[in-house]
């Protein structure tokens, strides 16, 4: 049986506050670099500190042991979803997420501004992290394709080297291959069918690529396009139908925008600076029951490969949590939705760090908030999941179940 079925009749609404702060790829393993330490270690953290000496801790598994969570499915985890009966294309959370309209029956994919040498082959996945302002001057290029076979192209620019591109049209199926190998030293992937029904979208997409390309190929260093996460929008339950929430989620990246307009939750401003989004909080502490807090730095640090920076967004979020503790929520949650190892540059399969706490949370003798202290914390091990009827439960939210 499934959490959702248990739960069916047990949920009810009381004025408690739920705060979910998830910093992106937050957990990481040892460096012998840095004293044999993760970044949680390495980091100041004494507000985390104290904190943790009142909570209890754990480490959850985003999807299974030993499988390695993209953002969505990651997300999806601590949000209550199963991972693996709910699937979220990244190319719609993306889309979602930057205020694109999108249909049911439309295909939408994330795109990466990329670099290619002469020979076709990819130098950058990245293209340099080219900055926003380039990001939009190249997309006013693109939007030059307005069609392609009577399918309708729209485009929109993201942040950095991100965009994305929908297909809007009769007869689109989104069962696509990404173009995107993962891997420097590739040439870019052709668009394969994986249904037969998704063949004409197949080729719609290469001759996209191809005429995208043919615009930027004399720019630099952003001189092919990438994509990835073609997908159609779901139908899925939002939280105020799952769990009787009035949420809201302060996030800057569309990606986590576009996940959580899906789930239902309004989107609030979110200023560049932790600090700013703990502000955001309390600003809008008292209208909503649920609020969702997503730190970025953690994530691109990990896969940067750039420990020193992964602590350093450690320590900022430690120095701003006064911000938030200020208007302290009745459950305060604090994780990752995937773990990111700087060793690694990549997501991975490791377990993330997780602290809850509230009155009810029957404090551990956890003093530190870190992987190590985690392994031993009261929470244990568990798939992700379970966190939010973790959450729920701490904030009296369940009822008994049974006699």
């Amino acid at each position: 049986m499934s959490i959702d079925k248990v739960m069916e009749g047990l949920i009810k609404k009381n004025n408690s506050k739920i705060v979910m702060v998830v910093l992106d790829g937050l957990g990481d393993i040892p460096d012998s670099d840095y004293g044999n330490k993760t970044p949680l270690e390495y980091a100041s953290t004494p507000n985390l500190d104290i904190l943790a000496k009142s909570s209890v801790c754990g480490r959850h598994i985003p999807v299974l042991p030993g499988i390695t969570p993209g953002s969505g499915p990651g997300h999806l985890g601590i949000f209550g979803y199963d991972p693996i009966e709910t699937v979220i294309g990244r190319g719609v959370l993306e889309t979602v997420g930057l205020g694109v309209e999108l249909k049911h029956g439309d295909v939408a994919a994330r795109a990466n501004f990329a670099t290619l040498d002469e020979k076709g082959i990819i130098t950058d996945r990245r293209a340099g992290r080219i900055p926003t302002e380039k990001n939009r001057e190249l997309c006013e290029k693109l939007k030059e394709i307005k069609e392609i076979d009577g399918i309708e192209v729209i485009i929109e620019a993201g942040k950095g080297h991100r965009f994305v591109v929908v297909f809007r049209g009769q007869d689109l199926n989104p069962a696509i291959n990404d173009t995107d190998p993962q891997h420097e030293g590739l040439a870019p992937l052709k668009a394969e069918a994986q249904k037969e029904e998704a063949a004409f979208t197949a080729g719609i997409i290469n001759k996209f690529i191809e005429k995208a390309n043919g615009l930027i190929k004399d720019e630099h260093p952003a001189n092919g396009i990438l994509l990835r996460g073609i997908s159609s929008r779901p139908r899925i339950p939002g939280f105020k139908q799952k769990y009787m929430l009035e949420a809201a989620a302060i996030a800057a990246y569309p990606m986590y925008r576009g996940i959580a307009d899906l789930l239902g939750m309004t989107l609030l401003p979110a200023p560049d600076s932790v600090e700013g989004l703990f502000e955001t909080y309390v600003e809008f502490h008292n209208k909503y029951d649920f609020f969702f807090i997503h730190v970025k730095g953690t994530d691109q640090a990990g896969e940067d490969g750039e420990f020193e920076t992964k602590v350093s967004v450690i320590e900022k979020v430690d120095r701003a949590l006064p911000v938030l503790l200020g208007k302290r929520p009745n459950v305060l949650a604090i994780t990752g939705d995937h773990s990111s190892p700087c060793a690694l540059r990549s997501h991975s399969w490791h377990p993330v760090p997780v602290l809850i706490n509230s009155p009810f949370c029957g404090a551990d003798n956890t003093t530190r908030f870190t992987e190590n202290q985690c392994n031993t914390g009261g929470l244990g091990f568990f798939e992700s999941k379970y966190l939010m009827p973790l959450l729920l439960a701490n904030a009296r939210r369940l009822d008994k179940y049974g006699a």
